[in-house]
Protein backbone atom coordinates (compact mmCIF):
# COMPACT_ATOMS: atom_id res chain seq x y z
CA UNK A 1 0.00 0.00 0.00
CA UNK A 2 1.52 3.46 -1.23
CA UNK A 3 1.76 6.35 1.73
CA UNK A 4 -0.96 8.26 0.33
CA UNK A 5 -3.26 5.13 0.11
CA UNK A 6 -2.88 4.63 4.23
CA UNK A 7 -3.08 7.85 5.15
CA UNK A 8 -6.39 7.86 3.21
CA UNK A 9 -7.26 4.74 5.86
CA UNK A 10 -6.94 7.16 8.69
CA UNK A 11 -9.14 6.63 11.26
CA UNK A 12 -11.79 9.18 12.91
CA UNK A 13 -11.09 12.95 13.33
CA UNK A 14 -9.73 14.17 16.76
CA UNK A 15 -11.42 17.38 17.97
CA UNK A 16 -8.68 19.82 18.76
CA UNK A 17 -8.26 21.63 22.03
CA UNK A 18 -7.13 25.03 21.59
CA UNK A 19 -6.68 24.72 17.49
CA UNK A 20 -4.57 21.98 18.00
CA UNK A 21 -5.29 17.67 17.88
CA UNK A 22 -2.26 16.91 20.14
CA UNK A 23 -3.15 19.13 22.29
CA UNK A 24 -6.70 17.08 22.06
CA UNK A 25 -5.00 13.77 22.63
CA UNK A 26 -3.10 15.03 25.95
CA UNK A 27 -6.21 16.43 27.28
CA UNK A 28 -7.79 13.32 27.51
CA UNK A 29 -4.99 11.14 28.40
CA UNK A 30 -4.46 13.64 31.64
CA UNK A 31 -6.66 12.17 34.29
CA UNK A 32 -8.62 14.95 36.66
CA UNK A 33 -7.33 16.51 39.74
CA UNK A 34 -3.83 15.19 39.05
CA UNK A 35 -0.61 17.07 39.60
CA UNK A 36 0.71 17.82 36.18
CA UNK A 37 4.21 20.13 35.07
CA UNK A 38 4.58 21.07 31.64
CA UNK A 39 8.34 21.37 30.19
CA UNK A 40 8.47 24.03 27.87
CA UNK A 41 5.24 25.24 28.68
CA UNK A 42 5.15 28.25 26.11
CA UNK A 43 2.82 30.61 27.58
CA UNK A 44 1.03 28.26 29.16
CA UNK A 45 -2.55 28.01 26.81
CA UNK A 46 -2.36 24.11 27.46
CA UNK A 47 -1.96 24.56 31.09
CA UNK A 48 -4.54 26.66 31.76
CA UNK A 49 -6.87 24.83 29.98
CA UNK A 50 -6.33 22.08 32.32
CA UNK A 51 -6.60 23.65 35.15
CA UNK A 52 -9.85 25.45 34.36
CA UNK A 53 -11.68 22.04 32.81
CA UNK A 54 -10.06 19.35 34.32
CA UNK A 55 -9.35 20.72 37.59
CA UNK A 56 -5.58 19.24 37.76
CA UNK A 57 -2.73 21.09 39.71
CA UNK A 58 -1.23 22.70 36.77
CA UNK A 59 2.73 24.06 36.92
CA UNK A 60 5.61 24.64 34.12
CA UNK A 61 8.74 25.34 33.18
CA UNK A 62 9.63 27.74 29.87
CA UNK A 63 13.28 28.97 29.06
CA UNK A 64 11.63 32.34 27.46
CA UNK A 65 10.96 35.17 29.79
CA UNK A 66 8.55 36.71 27.81
CA UNK A 67 6.44 33.59 27.53
CA UNK A 68 6.46 33.40 31.20
CA UNK A 69 5.36 36.48 31.60
CA UNK A 70 2.18 35.67 29.48
CA UNK A 71 1.74 32.35 31.51
CA UNK A 72 1.55 34.51 34.72
CA UNK A 73 -0.83 36.43 33.28
CA UNK A 74 -3.02 33.41 32.89
CA UNK A 75 -2.81 32.95 36.54
CA UNK A 76 -0.67 29.66 35.58
CA UNK A 77 2.15 29.01 37.64
CA UNK A 78 5.61 28.77 35.51
CA UNK A 79 8.71 29.43 36.59
CA UNK A 80 11.53 30.34 34.03
CA UNK A 81 14.50 27.62 33.76
CA UNK A 82 15.76 25.49 31.39
CA UNK A 83 14.95 21.63 31.56
CA UNK A 84 18.56 20.30 29.73
CA UNK A 85 19.79 21.72 33.26
CA UNK A 86 17.65 18.90 35.20
CA UNK A 87 15.05 19.37 37.32
CA UNK A 88 16.84 18.84 40.54
CA UNK A 89 14.23 21.63 42.38
CA UNK A 90 11.55 18.72 42.06
CA UNK A 91 11.68 15.55 44.04
CA UNK A 92 11.02 12.24 42.67
CA UNK A 93 7.49 11.43 41.74
CA UNK A 94 6.14 14.66 42.51
CA UNK A 95 3.63 14.63 40.00
CA UNK A 96 1.56 12.40 38.23
CA UNK A 97 2.25 13.83 34.43
CA UNK A 98 4.99 15.70 32.84
CA UNK A 99 4.01 16.83 29.40
CA UNK A 100 6.99 17.30 26.69
CA UNK A 101 4.91 18.51 23.92
CA UNK A 102 6.75 19.49 20.62
CA UNK A 103 9.74 20.28 22.59
CA UNK A 104 12.15 17.10 23.04
CA UNK A 105 13.55 17.93 19.29
CA UNK A 106 14.89 21.05 20.37
CA UNK A 107 15.91 19.88 23.55
CA UNK A 108 19.83 19.54 23.45
CA UNK A 109 20.08 16.39 25.37
CA UNK A 110 16.64 14.67 24.87
CA UNK A 111 17.52 11.16 27.18
CA UNK A 112 18.39 13.36 30.31
CA UNK A 113 15.06 15.68 29.81
CA UNK A 114 13.16 12.30 29.17
CA UNK A 115 15.16 10.64 32.17
CA UNK A 116 14.27 13.44 34.49
CA UNK A 117 10.61 13.84 33.15
CA UNK A 118 10.44 10.10 34.16
CA UNK A 119 12.16 10.64 37.50
CA UNK A 120 9.86 13.60 38.41
CA UNK A 121 6.29 12.06 36.91
CA UNK A 122 4.57 9.07 37.79
CA UNK A 123 3.81 8.96 33.97
CA UNK A 124 5.60 10.90 30.87
CA UNK A 125 3.28 12.50 27.51
CA UNK A 126 5.70 13.23 24.77
CA UNK A 127 4.54 14.48 21.47
CA UNK A 128 6.55 15.16 18.68
CA UNK A 129 6.46 16.13 15.14
CA UNK A 130 7.88 12.50 12.85
CA UNK A 131 10.72 13.24 10.69
CA UNK A 132 10.07 9.98 9.31
CA UNK A 133 6.55 10.94 7.49
CA UNK A 134 6.52 10.27 4.05
CA UNK A 135 6.41 14.06 3.06
CA UNK A 136 9.35 14.99 4.42
CA UNK A 137 11.21 12.17 2.92
CA UNK A 138 10.26 13.06 -0.55
CA UNK A 139 10.95 16.68 -0.11
CA UNK A 140 14.40 15.24 0.79
CA UNK A 141 15.12 13.12 -1.88
CA UNK A 142 13.43 15.38 -4.41
CA UNK A 143 15.55 18.97 -3.52
CA UNK A 144 18.74 17.14 -2.08
CA UNK A 145 18.16 19.73 0.41
CA UNK A 146 17.17 20.03 4.36
CA UNK A 147 13.58 18.90 4.02
CA UNK A 148 10.79 21.84 4.02
CA UNK A 149 7.51 21.22 4.24
CA UNK A 150 3.94 22.36 5.63
CA UNK A 151 4.75 20.76 8.87
CA UNK A 152 8.45 21.79 8.82
CA UNK A 153 7.94 24.87 7.49
CA UNK A 154 11.74 26.78 8.91
CA UNK A 155 15.13 26.76 6.79
CA UNK A 156 17.63 24.59 8.45
CA UNK A 157 19.79 27.49 9.77
CA UNK A 158 16.68 28.68 11.98
CA UNK A 159 14.84 25.63 12.58
CA UNK A 160 14.12 25.51 16.93
CA UNK A 161 14.78 21.28 15.59
CA UNK A 162 18.02 20.36 16.38
CA UNK A 163 17.01 16.33 16.56
CA UNK A 164 15.38 14.50 13.94
CA UNK A 165 13.60 11.72 15.62
CA UNK A 166 11.02 9.28 14.23
CA UNK A 167 8.27 7.08 15.19
CA UNK A 168 10.63 4.19 15.27
CA UNK A 169 13.61 6.05 16.90
CA UNK A 170 11.34 6.99 19.91
CA UNK A 171 10.06 3.49 20.49
CA UNK A 172 13.58 1.95 19.86
CA UNK A 173 14.59 4.43 22.84
CA UNK A 174 12.03 3.80 25.61
CA UNK A 175 12.84 -0.19 24.44
CA UNK A 176 16.36 0.11 25.22
CA UNK A 177 15.37 2.54 28.49
CA UNK A 178 13.31 -0.51 29.84
CA UNK A 179 10.33 2.23 30.21
CA UNK A 180 7.53 1.06 28.89
CA UNK A 181 4.35 2.56 26.49
CA UNK A 182 0.80 2.82 27.88
CA UNK A 183 -0.19 3.96 25.03
CA UNK A 184 0.65 5.81 21.28
CA UNK A 185 -1.92 7.57 19.07
CA UNK A 186 -0.64 8.82 15.92
CA UNK A 187 -2.14 11.70 14.15
CA UNK A 188 -2.21 13.20 10.32
CA UNK A 189 -3.93 16.50 10.77
CA UNK A 190 -6.85 16.00 12.65
CA UNK A 191 -7.34 12.03 11.53
CA UNK A 192 -5.82 8.86 14.15
CA UNK A 193 -3.34 7.20 12.18
CA UNK A 194 -3.19 3.36 11.96
CA UNK A 195 -0.98 1.91 9.53
CA UNK A 196 2.40 2.41 9.68
CA UNK A 197 2.60 5.41 11.73
CA UNK A 198 5.96 5.21 10.99
CA UNK A 199 5.48 6.39 7.33
CA UNK A 200 2.24 8.32 7.87
CA UNK A 201 1.80 9.96 11.43
CA UNK A 202 2.50 13.88 10.91
CA UNK A 203 2.63 13.35 15.05
CA UNK A 204 2.74 11.32 17.72
CA UNK A 205 1.57 10.89 21.19
CA UNK A 206 2.81 8.81 23.44
CA UNK A 207 2.13 7.80 27.16
CA UNK A 208 5.30 6.35 29.27
CA UNK A 209 6.60 5.28 32.61
CA UNK A 210 9.04 3.29 33.79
Amino acid sequence: MSAAAAEARAGPFVREVLGRSDYAIISELVEPNTRVLDLGCGDGELLQWLAHNKGVDARGVEITGAKVQRAIARGVSVYQGDIDQGLADYPDYAFDYIILSQTLQETRRPLPVLREMLRVGRRGIVAFPNFGHWKVRLAHLWTGRAPQTKLFPHNWYDSPNIHFLTVDDFVALVEQQGWTIERAIFLAGNKKIRLYPNLTAETSVFLIRK
